[in-house]
């Protein structure tokens, strides 16, 4: 029996959102993911390597007013989806000035990562990257 979990990558993420229709919109519109089914309440999304859950609160009750994202709290911090080229990369830039979306700057994170990212936030503030090659 082994003694670690032989994980492979990740198979998607669940989002806890604020407005279900316009994080779907978000997502489709400016990521490119594609909407497989209705959960009612929710739904549940693809780039066709990652899944992603979108839903409101489980326990409404319990929810926080007016609630935002903030990396500061225990759990998720952001989540950084992958493109193939600096190219798509810039074009990454390109969609998000198109869909008005504040990003930052394209970042290069250096050898030891490998990579170049660039930085916004999605509707509820969930953290997002792009990343891509250096060069």
């Amino acid at each position: 029996m082994a003694n670690q979990i032989a994980a492979q990558g990740v198979h998607h993420f669940r989002l806890t959102v604020s407005n279900v229709d316009r994080a779907v919109k978000f997502y489709t519109e400016v990521l490119g993911f594609t909407k497989l089914m209705d959960l009612n309440p929710g739904a549940f999304l693809s780039n066709g390597s990652v899944g992603l859950g979108i839903g409101p609160h489980p326990f409404p009750d319990r929810a926080i007013k007016n609630d935002r994202f903030d990396e500061n709290r225990i759990g998720l911090d952001h989540m950084s989806f992958a493109v193939p080229s600096r190219a798509a990369l810039d074009d990454a830039v390109r969609v998000l000035d198109s869909h008005g979306v504040a990003h930052s700057e394209i970042r290069d994170l250096g050898e030891g990562f490998g990579i170049s990212i660039v930085v916004f936030r999605d509707p509820d503030n969930v953290q997002l990257e792009v990343s891509g090659p250096r060069k």
